[in-house]
């Protein structure tokens, strides 16, 4: 995964009101969350969803399909997955490479 893209996506998800709507459109699972039903969940004002949604749909971590007259939004958990597994998948790699100094106890 691109750095930058890491970068990106984890600020959005950085301000709790995106975290708190992110994390309900991972809750809803495929079918995802109309617009409406995510304002009130939050209990935020439209225009600060709108707002919030943007940033995540930016990020490529949301989302948004219209049927018929409601709008959905959805978790693109593909993206969750590359960026979850940016920060893991080298866990521990290096963690043989430090140095011992005079001071540590084996």
């Amino acid at each position: 995964m691109d750095i930058e893209i890491a970068a990106k996506q984890l600020e959005a998800l950085g301000n709790p009101t995106r975290l708190q709507l992110y994390r309900a459109l991972v809750r809803a699972g495929d079918a995802g969350m109309p617009v409406g039903r995510l304002q009130e969940r939050l209990g935020i004002a439209a225009s600060t969803l709108s707002h919030h949604l943007h940033r995540l749909i930016l990020t490529g971590l949301v989302s948004q399909e219209r049927q018929v007259t409601t709008l959905i939004c959805r978790a693109n958990y593909p993206a969750m997955d590359n960026l979850v597994g940016f920060l893991v998948d080298e866990c521990c790699v290096d963690a043989g490479d430090v140095p011992e100094t005079k001071g540590d106890v084996a």
